[in-house]
Order: C-alpha cells, then structure tokens, then sequence
C-alpha cells in the first residue's frame, strides 16, 4: 500500500513499532494540546480582560469552536467508521433551532404571545402559537431535544440506509438529498419555524443578557469546556474495543460480518452520536452567534465540514478541530481582504487536499516527528484507510 493512501496513525500502533520515538512524538503531542487548552481556556479570557482583544473577537473564536464539536463528530462516522455523511449540517441547524426557539419564547412576543420573528412571517389572522413550539418554553426540555431530535433523526435515517446496505457514495448521496430536502421545509413560511428570515431577537438565556460582555465571555468558555469533553469522549470510543471495531467497519465490513459481528449496529452507533455531537455544536452557536437561519443547513455547508476535518487529518480527532479553526480563521481574514477570490481558494483546497496532503495537517506533523518509520512496516494495529474505504 503506498503512503499516499494512509490517512491516520493509531497511536498504539505508533509506540509498537518505535517505542522510543512513539512515545517523544505522542509526549510532544499530549503537550501540544494542554497548551492549547490553556491558550483557549485562560489565556483568551485573559488577554480580553486585559484589553489586549476585543469582545468580538473572543465571541467569533466562541462560535469557530462550535463548528469544530461538529467536525469532530464527521471524523468519528467518516475517519473512523468509514462513512461520509453529508448531513452534519442538517443536524447542527436542528440542535440550534432547538435553543432558538426557547430564547425567543422568552424574547419580544407580539399578538397572543407569538416571538417577533415568527409574527412577522404569519399573515393568518388570530394567529395562534403552533403546538411543538410549547415544549421549548422549558430550558432542560429544550436542551433535551436539541440532542435527542438529531440523534432520532439520524438512527431513523440510518436504519433504513445501513438495513439496505447502501454504502460509499450513494450514502453520501442520500444524506445531501435528505439535507437539502429538510432545508426546503426549514425556510417555507408554512412550517412555523420563522422562514428564511430565520430566529433573530435573541435577548436573554436562562435569564443572562445574551448582549452583554460578560454573557458572551461565559458562552465562550462553556464552549471551550464541551470541546474538551466531546474530544474526551470520542477518544475514549475510539481507544476503546468498540473504536477498533468502527475501524473494522472502515477497512472490511464483510470482514467483519464474518467474524460474526453485526456492522448495522456499529454504524448505527457511530452516526447517531456524531448527529448528537452536531446537535451539541448547534445549540452552543446559537446564543453566540445572535441569529439562525435555514441557510445554515445548505448542503454546500456540510461539504465545508469534510474540508475542515480533510485539512486537518481524518481519523485523528485533533486534526478536525485544527482543520476548523485555522480554515475559520483563515477564511475570515481572506473574505474580508478578498471576498471574491475565497470561493477560488477554497474550490483548490478541496480539491489539492486530497491529491497532495491525503493524511491532513496531523500525519504531516506524524511523518516528519518519525521520518524512520516506514509505513508498509506498521503493524496491523495502524489499521490504515484502503482505497474506496468509504463507507
């Protein structure tokens, strides 16, 4: 197998082969993120304190690590388990309008006791609050749903599509279809659910000032915390004999059938707990952003996750929040230097990813930390990607 088709390292299998080396690389790396957990947990609330940044900037930082709790679920289904699912957008807007539709319960309200933003798209007369917003009035049911309503969608979806053994890029396919489709529900004026205008008039969270400094500081931190806590958990399935099944599942479904295990579960698993994760990412974007709308759900939206995690390094977990931020970050100073050359660059990223840097940032990083190691000699363990595994 040539390295040009290997995606990831196991870090096991890393210290198997060069016990020295592995464990200075994965010292290196284990350094590397406590670093950046200080940078983002003290260091950014700090240098705002200090005036050094404004609140803006610490806000935007706030929602780019929001969409990287949605990345790292695409790289649990995609890098791990081997299933591209183009659908991550979808269940990241559903988590948001959960949370929205709670603030602007308790929000302006006009007529009988209607939010501003869903008023405004109504011309039925005596118009009545529809009967599924009435659960949101209540902040733990509104928590509830905004991770039970994506992951119930996405075992559904997945049943049917995993029964029939749809695979590769026909269940790519079928997710942008079903994102598309429930994108063209989310913005009819008819469904209640305020239209392309989306939520707006955000005012208030379990009673804090959604406008004030000090909220969105604290938005912000909470959103550093959950990046910790998704990180910890999807390392632990992964490291765990459920994660080297899921890598089964990626290299050799039939394998695998074989042995007597039952893929359709495993991969139920997987794509259902990368939706809640998407739903988690959701619900922390809404209150910082300030607005939610269907165009969010667009399915250009969930291409651009696969380039976040494709950048950062698929089946690494690191790599997908690496990849969010610096493309993020990235692409705000080039859109607002150059917002009409962005569309180009990012049509050649997507496209020069995966011919010249098919491992992402991290097995660059891994390749030059252990230039002695080749690749063909890795144990079974490093459990590398083969052609086609997509699905």
């Amino acid at each position: 197998m040539s390295n040009s088709n290997v995606v990831a390292y196991r870090d096991l299998a890393m210290e198997s082969a060069q016990p020295n080396s592995a464990r200075t690389v994965r010292l290196i790396e284990w350094i590397s993120s406590i670093a950046t957990i200080g940078i983002l947990l003290i260091a950014v609330p700090l240098l705002y304190r200090g005036g050094a940044i404004g609140i803006t900037s610490v806000n935007q930082l706030g929602r780019f690590l929001c969409y990287a709790i949605v990345a790292m679920g695409l790289d649990l289904i995609w890098g791990y388990t081997g299933i591209l699912s183009l659908c991550q957008a979808m269940f990241f807007c559903i988590g948001a309008y959960a949370i929205g539709m709670h603030i602007v319960l308790h929000g302006p309200l006009d007529g009988d006791g209607i939010p501003r933003c869903l008023f405004v798209v109504t011309s039925v007369f005596d118009f009545q609050l529809p009967v599924f917003w009435k659960p949101f009035e209540s902040l733990p049911i509104a928590l509830l749903l905004g991770t039970m309503l994506p992951g119930a969608l996405a075992y559904v979806l997945g049943y049917f599509a995993f029964r029939s053994r749809v695979r590769g890029v026909y269940f790519s396919i079928i997710t942008q279809a079903m994102t598309l489709a429930v994108f063209l529900i989310f913005q009819r004026n008819e469904t209640r659910l305020c239209g392309t205008n989306g939520m707006t008039n955000f005012e208030t969270l379990a009673g804090w000032d959604l406008t004030s400094s000090n909220v969105k500081l604290g938005l912000y931190v909470v959103t550093v915390v959950a990046v910790v806590l998704v990180y910890i958990a999807c390392r632990m399935i992964t490291m765990s004999r459920l994660g080297r099944l899921l890598v089964a599942v990626r290299d050799s479904e039939s394998r695998l059938r074989f042995a007597g295990y039952n893929p359709l579960k495993l991969k139920l698993f997987a794509f259902t707990v990368a939706a809640i994760i998407a739903g988690i990412g959701g619900m922390l974007y809404t209150p910082q952003n300030g607005i939610i709308t269907p165009s969010k759900m667009m399915p250009g939206e969930s291409i651009l996750i696969v380039i976040w995690v494709a950048v950062g390094g698929r089946g690494t977990l690191s790599g997908a929040v690496i990849g969010t931020l610096l493309i993020n970050i990235f692409a705000n100073m080039l859109s607002s230097t150059f917002p009409d050359a962005w569309p180009y660059f990012l049509g050649v990223l997507f496209i020069a990813v995966p011919l010249f840097m098919p491992e992402g940032l991290i097995g660059l990083w891994r390749r030059f930390a252990r230039p002695d190691v080749n690749i063909n000699d890795l144990p079974a363990e490093t459990v590398p990607v083969k052609e086609g595994a997509v699905a």
